[in-house]
C-alpha cells in the first residue's frame, strides 16, 4: 500500500472530528489547483490546499465548524481510533482571520462555503480566487476519501530503479515521498536493504524480464554493478516504445560502448539510442556524490513523467480529478 494512502488512514483513525476543506473552484492564479484538499482535526491537518493565510484561515474556519455546539455534535458520531493524531503532522492553532478574508460564506449544516480573494487583504499576492468547500467528514466521506485515494494510487506512474547500489539507494529514498510508485529490482538480496518503507523491491536474476512486464508509461533508471547487466537492461528499455524515461548512470565512454554494441549486436536503431539519457541527471554539475546525482535525476525523471502523461495518447486515457462535494 502507498504511504499516502496509509497516512491518510491512520489519520482518520486516530481523530475524532475531521473536517475537509477542498478546493471547488478557482480563477486565476492560484497556489493549488481544482480538487485538492486537506484535512483538519483539532490538533493536526493532513495534506495543504497552498499554505500561506489561505491554509490558516481555512484550519481556522474547520476548527470553528469542529467545536462549534451543533457541528460539534454532529463530527462527534465518528468513531473514535487508536492512533494518534501526532502522526500525521502536528499544526499549531491557526492564526487570527484577517480582514476582509471571507468573501462569502455560506453556512449550512456541516458545510460552509469560502470565496477567498488572494490579494492584499489576505498577505498574499497570487491575484486569483480560490472557493473553498469546508465540510464535516462523516463514515460515508471518509469512505469515499479513501476510495478516492487508492484510486489514485493505482494510477500513479511506475519509476523502476535497476540497481540497490549508493545512487540506486539514494534515488529511492529521494523519489520515496513523490506521487510515483517505486520498483527497486536486484540480483543481490543485501542491495536491498535499507529501502525506504514506500518502495517496492523485486529480487531477481533477470532483471531485464522485470522491463518487459513493467505497465506502459513507466521510468526505467538503470545503474546495476554490472555493464553488461546494464546493457541487457537498456536494450530491453529502449525497445518499450511506452517508456517513459530510459536512463543509465555513466560516462561518455560507457554510453558509447553501449552504443556500438546496441546497434551492431542487440539490432537496436539510432533512433532507438536516442532516446537513451545518459548521464542522468545530465553532467552540467560535476559532483559525484550519490545524493546529488539522485536530486539532479528525481527533476530529470519527473519531467519526463509529466511530459509523457500529458501528450495526446496518454492524455486521453488519465482519469479526471473529481471534487469530493456532493
Amino acid at each position: 500500500m502507498n504511504a499516502k494512502v496509509q497516512s491518510l488512514k491512520a489519520f482518520l483513525a486516530g481523530a475524532r472530528r475531521v473536517a475537509l476543506v477542498e478546493v471547488a473552484g478557482t480563477k486565476g492564479s492560484t497556489p493549488r489547483e481544482t480538487g485538492a484538499f486537506m484535512l483538519v482535526s483539532g490538533s493536526a491537518t493532513f495534506g495543504t490546499i497552498g499554505g500561506g493565510q489561505l491554509e490558516y484561515m481555512a484550519i481556522d474556519k474547520a476548527r470553528q465548524m469542529l467545536f462549534s455546539p451543533l457541528e460539534g455534535e454532529m463530527a462527534a458520531e465518528r468513531p473514535e481510533g487508536v492512533v494518534s493524531e501526532g502522526t500525521a503532522g502536528a499544526s499549531s492553532t491557526a492564526a487570527a482571520t484577517p480582514p476582509g478574508g471571507f468573501a462569502a460564506t455560506l453556512p449550512s449544516r456541516g458545510r460552509d462555503t469560502l470565496d477567498i480573494a488572494l490579494g492584499p487583504e489576505i498577505g498574499q499576492c497570487c491575484g486569483g480566487r480560490v472557493e473553498l468547500l469546508i465540510q464535516l467528514v462523516d463514515p460515508a466521506l471518509e469512505a469515499k476519501l479513501v476510495a478516492a485515494a487508492e484510486a489514485e494510487e493505482a494510477q500513479l506512474p511506475h519509476v523502476y530503479i535497476l540497481g540497490g547500489g549508493h545512487v540506486g539507494q539514494a534515488l529511492a529514498s529521494a523519489m520515496a515521498l513523490l506521487p510515483v510508485h517505486i520498483v527497486a529490482v536486484e540480483t543481490r538480496a543485501e542491495a536491498l536493504k535499507g529501502m525506504p518503507e514506500a518502495v517496492e523491491t523485486k529480487l531477481t536474476p533477470m532483471p531485464e524480464a522485470m522491463v518487459r512486464e513493467a505497465p506502459a508509461g513507466s521510468a526505467f533508471v538503470v545503474l546495476t554493478h554490472d555493464h553488461a547487466l546494464d546493457f541487457l537492461i537498456v536494450a530491453e528499455a529502449l525497445k518499450r516504445r511506452d517508456a517513459a524515461y530510459v536512463g543509465m548512470i555513466g560516462s561518455r565512454t560507457k554510453k558509447a560502448t553501449l552504443r556500438n554494441w546496441f546497434l551492431k549486436s542487440a539490432e537496436g536503431s539510432e533512433a532507438e539510442f536516442a532516446r537513451l539519457v545518459s548521464p542522468i541527471g545530465g553532467d552540467a554539475v560535476k559532483d559525484k556524490r550519490p545524493q546529488v546525482i539522485a536530486a539532479l535525476a528525481v527533476a530529470e525523471i519527473m519531467t519526463a513523467l509529466a511530459g509523457h502523461a500529458a501528450a495526446p495518447s496518454a492524455q486521453s486515457k488519465a482519469p479526471h480529478r473529481k471534487a469530493m462535494a456532493g
